[in-house]
């Protein structure tokens, strides 16, 4: 990603149907995307953005060195994908409703509190889901989406979408979390070797309070 071209990334990333975007930009609205951490996914996010209608934002943790944090940012957003630190989403979700925006959330993200967090099973283990794009997708009444990585060759990838929601604030509590959770998981079922095992994401018990 530091040296790549658009050309290059639009070589090795295509996206199969980016009509699903289209359908949403003619509706005049934004959307929520929910991938995990599984092939090249740096990659497809640059990619979506150039390939697609709405600008991608990716929500993430700014990293603790300064150089390396500007460094990952340089590389993320030269081509246009804009960066969002997550302290500052629940602003910019406020002042951003005019544009068409593609939010891009973590599916496989481990949530800061495990309190707050909605407790479900993922691959046989009792997990902890980050409820933010459950939260914003009900507020703001976004459509949720599905990206699905594929690897053709090394190098060489596609990415999918699948609707899971197009009416979120009609849903019951849980229902959005669900739906990513089992679709992230049907895709590691299939080809684990593709998922970052190594990303810890296990590493919250659930509380007493918490039921499954």
């Amino acid at each position: 990603m530091f040296s790549i071209t658009k050309e290059e990334i639009n070589e090795h990333c295509q996206i199969v149907n980016p009509e699903v975007f289209e359908h949403y930009a003619k509706e005049g609205r934004s959307l929520l995307l929910v991938a995990g951490h599984y092939n090249n996914w740096e990659l497809a996010a640059v990619a979506c953005d150039l390939q697609t209608t709405h600008t991608a934002v990716g929500i993430y943790s700014p990293l603790a060195n300064p150089y390396f944090d500007k460094k990952l940012h340089t590389s993320r957003s030269k081509y246009g994908m804009e960066l969002l630190p997550k302290k500052q989403v629940k602003t910019f979700f406020i002042n951003n409703t005019h544009r068409l925006i593609n939010f891009m959330f973590g599916a496989d993200q481990s949530p800061s509190n495990a309190a707050n967090a909605y407790w479900t099973t993922f691959l046989h283990q009792d997990t902890a889901v980050a409820y933010g794009t459950e939260k914003y997708a009900v507020e703001y009444n976004y459509p949720v989406v599905f990206g699905r990585i594929n690897k053709l060759r090394r190098g060489y990838y596609t990415m999918d979408f699948t609707v899971l929601e197009d009416q979120p604030a009609g849903t019951s509590f849980g229902e959005i979390s669900e739906k990513h959770t089992r679709a992230l998981e049907q895709q590691i079922l299939a080809q684990p070797e593709y998922w970052l095992w190594t990303h810890k994401r296990w590493k919250r018990k659930r509380p007493a309070a918490a039921s499954l």
